[in-house]
Protein backbone atom coordinates (compact mmCIF):
# COMPACT_ATOMS: atom_id res chain seq x y z
CA UNK A 1 0.00 0.00 0.00
CA UNK A 2 1.46 3.46 -1.05
CA UNK A 3 1.81 6.44 1.15
CA UNK A 4 -1.18 8.32 -1.33
CA UNK A 5 -3.38 5.09 -0.51
CA UNK A 6 -2.92 5.05 3.12
CA UNK A 7 -3.52 8.97 3.34
CA UNK A 8 -6.63 8.53 1.04
CA UNK A 9 -7.96 5.47 3.28
CA UNK A 10 -7.67 7.17 6.84
CA UNK A 11 -7.84 10.82 5.53
CA UNK A 12 -11.61 10.53 7.16
CA UNK A 13 -9.87 10.45 10.80
CA UNK A 14 -9.02 13.86 10.39
CA UNK A 15 -11.80 14.88 9.11
CA UNK A 16 -14.04 13.41 11.81
CA UNK A 17 -11.53 14.89 14.37
CA UNK A 18 -11.86 18.16 13.28
CA UNK A 19 -15.62 17.71 12.39
CA UNK A 20 -16.14 17.05 16.32
CA UNK A 21 -13.71 19.08 17.81
CA UNK A 22 -16.10 20.50 20.59
CA UNK A 23 -16.30 16.91 22.00
CA UNK A 24 -13.11 17.45 23.23
CA UNK A 25 -13.38 20.48 24.06
CA UNK A 26 -15.95 19.17 26.39
CA UNK A 27 -13.88 17.00 27.67
CA UNK A 28 -11.01 19.68 28.67
CA UNK A 29 -13.79 21.61 30.10
CA UNK A 30 -15.01 19.44 32.74
CA UNK A 31 -11.38 18.14 33.74
CA UNK A 32 -10.61 21.47 34.19
CA UNK A 33 -13.51 22.02 36.50
CA UNK A 34 -12.52 19.02 38.22
CA UNK A 35 -9.42 20.40 38.68
CA UNK A 36 -10.22 23.68 40.06
CA UNK A 37 -12.89 22.73 42.69
CA UNK A 38 -10.43 20.37 43.56
CA UNK A 39 -8.13 23.53 44.46
CA UNK A 40 -10.68 25.61 45.76
CA UNK A 41 -12.17 23.37 48.60
CA UNK A 42 -8.71 22.20 49.84
CA UNK A 43 -10.86 20.69 52.56
CA UNK A 44 -12.20 18.40 50.66
CA UNK A 45 -13.73 15.06 52.61
CA UNK A 46 -12.94 11.98 51.09
CA UNK A 47 -16.28 11.80 49.77
CA UNK A 48 -16.07 14.72 48.14
CA UNK A 49 -13.33 14.18 46.14
CA UNK A 50 -15.37 10.40 45.55
CA UNK A 51 -18.09 12.09 43.91
CA UNK A 52 -15.99 14.72 42.49
CA UNK A 53 -14.22 12.37 40.18
CA UNK A 54 -17.16 9.66 39.73
CA UNK A 55 -18.98 12.64 37.89
CA UNK A 56 -15.51 13.76 36.25
CA UNK A 57 -15.09 10.04 34.99
CA UNK A 58 -18.61 9.61 33.66
CA UNK A 59 -18.80 12.24 31.89
CA UNK A 60 -15.04 11.61 30.27
CA UNK A 61 -16.41 8.30 29.19
CA UNK A 62 -19.40 9.47 27.67
CA UNK A 63 -17.96 12.37 25.48
CA UNK A 64 -15.35 10.15 24.76
CA UNK A 65 -18.08 7.35 23.02
CA UNK A 66 -20.04 9.73 21.73
CA UNK A 67 -16.69 11.50 19.86
CA UNK A 68 -16.73 7.49 19.12
CA UNK A 69 -19.45 6.89 17.72
CA UNK A 70 -19.94 10.33 15.55
CA UNK A 71 -16.81 9.29 13.92
CA UNK A 72 -17.41 6.15 13.20
CA UNK A 73 -16.31 5.27 9.08
CA UNK A 74 -14.60 2.02 8.21
CA UNK A 75 -11.43 3.41 7.78
CA UNK A 76 -11.25 5.22 11.14
CA UNK A 77 -9.92 3.69 13.62
CA UNK A 78 -12.05 5.11 16.99
CA UNK A 79 -11.54 1.50 18.65
CA UNK A 80 -9.11 2.80 21.19
CA UNK A 81 -11.81 5.82 22.20
CA UNK A 82 -14.29 3.04 22.54
CA UNK A 83 -12.20 1.57 25.34
CA UNK A 84 -10.64 4.24 27.09
CA UNK A 85 -14.54 5.40 27.37
CA UNK A 86 -15.93 2.48 28.68
CA UNK A 87 -12.74 2.41 31.22
CA UNK A 88 -13.71 6.27 32.05
CA UNK A 89 -17.65 4.83 32.42
CA UNK A 90 -17.26 1.90 34.59
CA UNK A 91 -14.52 3.73 36.94
CA UNK A 92 -17.59 6.47 37.24
CA UNK A 93 -20.00 3.75 37.75
CA UNK A 94 -17.61 1.97 40.46
CA UNK A 95 -16.87 5.35 42.01
CA UNK A 96 -20.33 6.01 42.72
CA UNK A 97 -21.57 2.14 44.00
CA UNK A 98 -18.75 2.11 46.44
CA UNK A 99 -18.54 5.72 47.56
CA UNK A 100 -17.27 4.74 50.90
CA UNK A 101 -13.88 2.86 49.78
CA UNK A 102 -10.97 3.84 51.66
CA UNK A 103 -8.71 6.42 50.51
CA UNK A 104 -5.79 3.86 49.84
CA UNK A 105 -8.07 2.00 47.45
CA UNK A 106 -9.00 5.12 46.16
CA UNK A 107 -5.64 6.38 45.44
CA UNK A 108 -5.20 2.69 43.40
CA UNK A 109 -8.65 2.85 41.42
CA UNK A 110 -7.10 6.43 40.48
CA UNK A 111 -3.82 5.59 39.38
CA UNK A 112 -4.66 2.63 37.40
CA UNK A 113 -7.61 4.35 35.69
CA UNK A 114 -5.06 7.19 35.14
CA UNK A 115 -2.51 4.54 33.52
CA UNK A 116 -4.93 2.73 31.45
CA UNK A 117 -6.59 5.54 29.99
CA UNK A 118 -2.53 7.22 29.24
CA UNK A 119 -1.86 4.22 27.44
CA UNK A 120 -5.20 4.08 25.51
CA UNK A 121 -4.44 7.95 24.70
CA UNK A 122 -0.94 7.55 23.93
CA UNK A 123 -1.96 4.36 21.32
CA UNK A 124 -4.50 6.44 19.81
CA UNK A 125 -1.81 9.19 18.93
CA UNK A 126 0.54 6.46 17.28
CA UNK A 127 -2.45 5.58 15.40
CA UNK A 128 -3.05 8.83 14.08
CA UNK A 129 0.41 10.42 13.64
CA UNK A 130 0.27 10.59 9.98
CA UNK A 131 -3.38 12.50 9.95
CA UNK A 132 -2.87 15.54 12.43
CA UNK A 133 0.17 17.99 12.85
CA UNK A 134 1.64 18.22 16.29
CA UNK A 135 0.35 14.80 17.28
CA UNK A 136 2.67 15.03 19.89
CA UNK A 137 0.58 16.41 21.72
CA UNK A 138 -1.84 13.50 22.17
CA UNK A 139 1.16 11.42 23.00
CA UNK A 140 1.87 14.51 25.88
CA UNK A 141 -1.37 14.00 26.90
CA UNK A 142 -1.44 10.15 27.35
CA UNK A 143 2.33 10.56 28.92
CA UNK A 144 0.67 12.68 31.62
CA UNK A 145 -1.74 10.46 32.67
CA UNK A 146 0.97 7.69 32.55
CA UNK A 147 3.34 9.41 34.69
CA UNK A 148 0.76 10.91 36.99
CA UNK A 149 -0.71 6.79 37.07
CA UNK A 150 2.13 5.63 38.02
CA UNK A 151 3.12 8.57 40.44
CA UNK A 152 -0.10 8.03 42.28
CA UNK A 153 0.53 3.51 42.46
CA UNK A 154 4.03 4.26 43.84
CA UNK A 155 2.79 6.72 46.54
CA UNK A 156 -0.36 5.58 48.04
CA UNK A 157 0.16 6.62 50.88
CA UNK A 158 0.21 10.28 50.38
CA UNK A 159 -1.56 12.63 52.58
CA UNK A 160 -5.74 13.46 51.44
CA UNK A 161 -4.67 17.23 50.89
CA UNK A 162 -1.60 16.64 48.88
CA UNK A 163 -3.52 14.26 46.92
CA UNK A 164 -6.46 16.37 46.54
CA UNK A 165 -4.00 18.78 44.89
CA UNK A 166 -2.01 16.22 43.13
CA UNK A 167 -5.17 15.44 41.10
CA UNK A 168 -6.53 19.15 40.92
CA UNK A 169 -2.90 19.62 38.88
CA UNK A 170 -3.47 16.64 36.86
CA UNK A 171 -6.83 17.75 35.82
CA UNK A 172 -6.23 21.36 35.21
CA UNK A 173 -2.97 19.92 33.07
CA UNK A 174 -5.03 17.35 31.04
CA UNK A 175 -8.33 19.43 30.53
CA UNK A 176 -6.03 22.31 29.38
CA UNK A 177 -4.11 20.16 27.14
CA UNK A 178 -7.61 19.19 25.55
CA UNK A 179 -8.91 22.40 25.04
CA UNK A 180 -6.22 23.30 23.12
CA UNK A 181 -6.06 20.52 21.08
CA UNK A 182 -9.73 21.17 20.40
CA UNK A 183 -8.91 24.72 19.47
CA UNK A 184 -6.33 23.40 16.68
CA UNK A 185 -9.02 20.46 15.45
CA UNK A 186 -11.30 23.71 14.95
CA UNK A 187 -9.43 25.60 12.94
CA UNK A 188 -8.38 22.54 11.12
CA UNK A 189 -11.88 22.34 10.23
CA UNK A 190 -12.22 25.64 9.39
CA UNK A 191 -9.66 25.61 7.14
CA UNK A 192 -10.85 22.29 5.10
CA UNK A 193 -14.39 23.45 5.30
Amino acid sequence: MTNETLNLATRPVLQVLSENWWLLLLRGICAVAFGILAFIWPGLSLLTLVILFGIYALLDGFFALIAAVLGRHKATPVWWLIIGGLVSVAAGIVTFIYPQITALVLVIFIGSWALVRGIFEIIGAVRLRKEIDKEWLLVAIGLLSVLFGLAVLFNPGAGALALVWLIGAYAIALGLSMIWLALRLRKQHQISA
